[in-house]
């Protein structure tokens, strides 16, 4: 186990900045400059200086003093005030990177777990209930609202949450951030997608093991379908789901861009977008570098989960 955990650790690193890396690249690529104002450039002279204070002459140069700040370099060698610096924002200079992303990833991260608890309990639920019958009224049921919920794009089923549960029965707000009752209906929606994963992963898992030995044992020993599936059955058909929940919940912390911008939730994907239409460089950057150090850190913990769950991969 601790060798497992070593060699990822070693390895996430090099993850991190080859993410890093190729979202600098297509991002310096793109058409456009940080420096203009909703397409108002500023005076040829003012947009050079600012080229040159904040190195945008030299993609090498700023990628990499970009790196040594990021990642406590610079503080070591003292030229740089605190560790772990993302610089400012070039579209909000009164702000920096680290402050924005400070207010925004708490609530994505919020509601992104509430959403992933919330597909978890759906999801066995519906999967469990149709592997027990299959091909049951319960089973087809379940299988129509997975397809419903993989095909439907978020967004839509955000919409008609937000008419029809908050715009016309008034038992959710419209929108915003600052209570439980905000987060129900952007969480739900935004948990559907997942769900219905989890729901065909348990529901084809179960209904494999319901056909192995140690479970057709089980129900000859005297317990009775549901016993037999839920204590013996549903343990190995749950480890495609952890296999699932790394990247799911990864997804669901920092995906939830077009949910948010819906419920009008301030979490940190309006940010990321409004900084990909801005060409905010230093903004995009630092948002990548959490979102890809929290994806792979979400599989690292998925590896140990699943190496605690099923001996056999400790030894790999």
């Amino acid at each position: 186990m601790t060798a497992l955990i070593l060699r990822r650790l070693a390895v996430a690193p090099v993850l991190v900045l080859t993410i890093m890396t190729i979202a600098f690249a297509l991002t310096w690529l793109v058409p456009g400059s940080p420096l203009d104002d909703e397409g108002r450039a500023p005076p040829p002279e003012v947009a050079a200086a600012m080229q040159r204070q904040y190195r945008l002459d030299d993609p090498l140069v700023f990628y990499g003093q970009y790196l040594s700040r990021a990642t406590g370099i610079a503080w070591l060698a003292g030229q740089a005030d605190r560790p772990f610096d993302l610089g400012p924002s070039l579209r909000h200079p009164d702000w920096t990177v680290n402050e924005i992303i400070a207010s925004g990833l708490p609530i994505s991260a919020a509601l992104g777990l509430l959403a992933i608890e919330m597909a978890l309990v759906l999801g066995l639920t519906v999967g469990v209930l149709g592997a027990l019958r299959p091909r049951g009224a319960i089973d087809l049921l379940g299988q129509a609202v997975t397809v419903i919920g993989i095909s439907v794009p978020s967004f839509v089923t955000g919409a008609a949450l937000l008419v029809l549960l908050a715009a016309k029965l008034h038992w959710f707000p419209v929108g915003g951030w600052g209570s439980w009752r905000d987060a129900v209906l952007p969480a739900f929606a935004l948990s559907l997608p997942f769900a219905a994963y989890i729901a065909r992963l348990v529901r084809f898992g179960l209904i494999e093991q319901m056909a192995s030995d140690h479970v057709r044992t089980a129900m000859a020993k005297g317990l009775s379908r549901r016993q037999a599936a839920t204590r013996h059955g549903l343990r190995n058909a749950f480890l495609p789901v952890l296999s699932y929940l790394g990247p799911a919940t990864a997804a669901a912390m920092t995906g939830s861009f077009v949910v948010e911008k819906v419920f009008a939730v301030p979490g940190l994907g309006r940010h990321f977008v409004n900084a990909v239409l801005a060409k905010d460089i230093t903004m995009i950057l630092g948002i990548v570098l959490v979102y890809s150090s929290i994806l792979v850190a979400m599989n690292l913990v998925v590896d140990v989960l699943y190496a605690a769950v099923d001996p056999r991969i400790r030894s790999t």
